[in-house]
């Protein structure tokens, strides 16, 4: 059952592309673990990793945490996270637990970091700050860090690629009832929530980038593991599918089989308890 205050649509969003989603998906970047463990001030005794999906940004944390617990209402997501544990040497501190944001399991006072890696805009936002507070130590760090889509190339194929996104959108709008579409809060009032929550003595936004190695297939695996595009899949319908080739095409053509460096920047809205 899903607790009150939470989406199924949100939750269903993800379901069935877990594959896709962490062939593609870039890993945390290691300077996420430099930022908020500076701000904590010390090596953490456990990290919780809300919204961790396939847990890309929770194995991250595998050397640097005593205890990393993600958490991941998507069973799909959730089973792939997982699997990629028990493959691991020396992993048997990270665990993945089914939850909610604004119902976690740990107690009051035990959490030294809780992170959210583009996740935070698909929680319900006042109940999920309480949650956190409650379970952060005083002095405990909240980190919700996000990718700006697309990682920058070229202005033609990152036009055409919001383009497709929002035709993506267009796309469910029509063709699904408004009760039934996923929701999100807005990115950019992130640091206002949590400025606005009140739990937290100092917060703070932190832009940063990441270069990653990455070809065509990456790039255009990253753009169809987005859930907009997934979501529309799923409904089996061909609007998009002129749209995609043409992209394709485009990416191929710029990268012309190589290998290339890439930038990634990312936005992180900090608070200290």
């Amino acid at each position: 059952m899903i607790p009150e205050g939470n989406l199924k649509s949100n939750v269903d969003r993800f379901s069935g592309f877990e594959d896709c989603y962490d062939s593609n998906r870039p890993e945390a970047p290691l300077k996420v673990i430099e930022i908020v463990t500076t701000y904590l001030g010390k090596k953490p005794s456990l990290v919780a990793d809300i919204g961790c999906g396939t847990g890309l940004s929770s194995f991250i944390w595998k050397d640097h945490a005593q205890r990393v617990i993600g958490v991941e209402p998507n069973d799909d997501m959730r089973g792939k996270a997982v699997e990629k544990a028990s493959a691991l040497k020396d992993a048997s501190h990270i665990t993945f637990m089914k939850g909610y944001s604004n119902e976690l399991s740990m107690d009051s006072e035990s959490v030294d970091i809780i992170t959210c890696s583009q996740s935070f805009h698909w929680m319900e936002p006042v109940s999920t700050l309480n949650e956190i507070s409650r379970v952060l130590i005083p002095g405990g760090v909240f980190a919700a860090y996000d990718c700006d889509w697309p990682p920058t190339l070229t202005w033609t194929i990152e036009e055409k690629y919001n383009n497709l996104i929002q035709k993506a959108d267009d796309t469910i709008a029509r063709l699904v009832q408004e009760p039934e579409q996923a929701h999100r809060w807005s990115k950019d009032k992130h640091l206002h929530r949590i400025r606005k929550s009140g739990k937290f003595r100092f917060t703070k936004e932190i832009v940063f980038h990441n270069t990653e190695i990455c070809n065509a297939e990456r790039y255009i695996g990253l753009t169809l593991s987005q859930g907009g595009l997934q979501t529309v899949f799923k409904l089996g319908v061909p609007d998009l599918d002129a749209d995609i080739a043409a992209f394709k095409a485009d990416v191929e053509e710029y990268f012309q089989g190589r290998t290339l460096e890439v930038m990634f920047s990312y936005r992180m809205r900090l608070g200290v308890k």
